[in-house]
């Protein structure tokens, strides 16, 4: 079942921000845009704290939240920012923290993007 919230950019290709299978939610990668597609934040913690807020929004839309995410991808435009993104995060999860993957990637206009599985059986 396919998820979309009002609250995150739209999807910019063809994809779905979320899709449902199971007690299982796949979140699409999110960038720091606002629900109107604006790019938000200069700092890599503003950054962080938006793409967040657009993963826990189509959570919501699922009926779920990001607090119960399983497992996490960020991608970072250099492994450099690390330090200040592992710092956002943590202030956005709690512990337990989910499993987490932190790769460099070719971003192109912003520094972070975040991907998750979030389980909705909570």
């Amino acid at each position: 079942m396919p998820v979309l919230s009002p609250e995150a950019p739209p999807p910019s290709g063809g994809y779905s921000q979320g899709i449902v299978v199971g007690e299982l939610l796949f979140l699409a990668g999110q960038g720091p845009y606002d629900s109107s597609g604006g790019r938000v934040g200069s700092s890599v913690a503003d950054q962080v704290r938006q793409v967040l807020e657009n993963l826990d929004a189509v959570a919501r839309a699922a009926g779920g939240s990001l607090q119960n995410a399983v497992r996490v991808g960020m991608y970072l435009s250099d492994l450099a920012h690390f330090d200040e993104m592992d710092a956002e995060y943590r202030r956005f999860f709690s512990e337990p923290m989910p499993a987490r993957t932190t790769i460099q990637s070719d971003l192109v206009g912003f520094d972070v993007e975040g991907d998750a599985v979030v389980w909705l059986g909570a």
